[in-house]
């Protein structure tokens, strides 16, 4: 059930009532449990014995914890029975695949069976966002939940349940033990977040997909301007794409009385890669920093373990987000970047010296560039297209002239807030004509593509 389809206008035009009706009510967190079962399984029915099995299995690891000894034995066991559902579906095809390629290199006569897995959407959110718990317990960070009802609604909470943002316990769980306390201005805010993010989907990233599918689903067709075009267009689209689902499902978590923690923040605005961490996917990665960096020892032992684990961390970030070598590559592009550039983004020079606009444009460069491991088909097409763009052949790129418009406006909005001027782009008559303009855009350029969200399939 994707939030731009009319199925779930209806779905939520019949959850919302009953809920506000309920939400002083024990039966609250039923409703939205429910609610939350008919979303997820709309996909696929079966997807619903997953999440079950990963929420009772942490649910019980938990109180297990709480009343008996050995809570490491207890916490391993939440740790491989995750990892080892996320291993399964969404990488047991990878592993296969790979594991025949030893094979025939070493001429061993011998192949494993492809398995037929499909992976379920969102697994990787809720089993992080499940195995959260048990840790944060394990450290003393999070009271234990005595209501499963409201465990498993905080691990299948329909608006973030499928991309994020990847919730803590210590942030929702309290939220679902209290009265909601919904006023207008939440109403009217989480609609305004809703239609934010419902733009950014339906009008950019969906309309600048048309121009990157068609570059990149051929790109041995085109040349350096145009494949460069394409790469930049790309690193937009995921953006729009992804921020605008985190925007929805914030602004509807908002309705609902419930405040989802912020996921992006301009990141393409960001002055040093490290910054541009703390910006993009902000959920994902303080996940990764608390519970990988922080685990393996953080900066505690010394310079080159930290680089050690910075690196290791960004690697097992970039094989989150998908069962493919190029994942695991725009990991490691990120990961030498980040060792090369951390002391010096940490230095005076750095900080004081380069103007402020130099250092997002590197940044952005780099960020854009490693975005062609991430949206290439395959390992030969990401070098086949690296290799054209820095041929540096001019040929025409048949320049999609509206969607340059629509992407310098956005970035020139976005420069404008982390200035002087965001105080006149917040006042009142500034914040209603750009929803007007962005409701008319959606009512009268919108089509009714449906496209599903990049980060489904992660």
């Amino acid at each position: 059930m994707l939030f731009h389809t009319w199925i779930f206008f209806l779905f939520f035009l019949i959850v919302y009532p009953v809920y506000l009706l309920l939400r002083k009510t024990r039966y609250k967190n039923l409703w939205l449990l429910i609610a939350s079962n008919v979303f997820y399984g709309w996909w696929n029915p079966l997807y619903l014995l997953l999440i079950a099995w990963s929420t009772t299995v942490d649910f019980l690891v938990v109180r297990r914890m709480a009343h008996a000894g050995r809570r490491k034995k207890w916490l391993t066991l939440s740790i491989i029975n995750n990892l080892g559902l996320l291993s399964f579906f969404k990488y047991g095809r990878f592993f296969t695949k790979n594991i025949n390629s030893v094979l025939a290199s070493l001429s061993i006569g011998y192949e494993l069976d492809m398995p037929g897995i499909l992976l379920p959407v969102g697994i990787s959110f809720y089993v992080f966002q499940s195995m959260s718990y048990t840790i944060d317990f394990y450290r003393d960070k999070v009271k234990r939940e005595t209501s499963f009802i409201r465990y498993a609604t905080f691990v299948s909470l329909f608006p973030q349940l499928v991309a994020g943002p990847i919730e803590r316990a210590r942030n929702l769980l309290p939220q679902l033990r209290r009265e909601p306390r919904i006023h207008w201005q939440d109403f009217t805010d989480g609609l305004s977040l809703f239609v934010v993010g419902l733009f950014k989907k339906v009008a950019l990233a969906d309309y600048i997909a048309l121009y990157v599918d068609k570059v990149y689903g051929a790109p041995g067709e085109y040349e350096s301007a145009a494949l460069l075009l394409a790469t930049f267009a790309f690193g937009w689209q995921i953006y729009f794409d992804f921020s605008g689902y985190t925007d929805m499902a914030r602004g509807i978590g908002r309705m609902l009385g419930i405040r989802l923690i912020l996921n992006f923040n301009n990141p393409y605005l960001a002055t040093g890669l490290a910054d541009f961490w703390r910006r993009w996917h902000i959920s994902l990665s303080t996940w990764f920093r608390d519970y990988v960096y922080v685990s393996l020892g953080g900066n505690r032992k010394g310079k080159l373990t930290t680089y050690r684990n910075l690196i290791l961390t960004l690697l097992l970030s970039g094989l989150w987000h998908g069962a493919a070598w190029r994942f695991i590559v725009w990991g490691a592009v990120h990961a030498v970047g980040f060792a090369i550039t951390r002391d010096l983004e940490r230095s005076e020079f750095y900080q004081q010296k380069i103007p402020r606009f130099i250092k997002q444009l590197w940044v952005f460069a780099f960020v854009t560039l490693a975005w062609i491991f991430f949206r290439a088909s395959n390992w030969d097409q990401a070098v086949l297209i690296l290799s054209r763009i820095f041929s540096f052949t001019m040929t025409d790129p048949q320049l999609p002239l509206v969607m340059l418009i629509l992407i310098l406006l956005v970035w020139a909005y976005q420069f404008a807030y982390e200035s002087r001027a965001r105080k006149i782009i917040t006042l009142a008559p500034v914040r209603i004509g750009t929803m007007v303009f962005m409701i008319l855009y959606l009512a009268i350029f919108a089509t009714s593509n449906n496209q599903p969200f990049i980060y489904f399939q992660f």
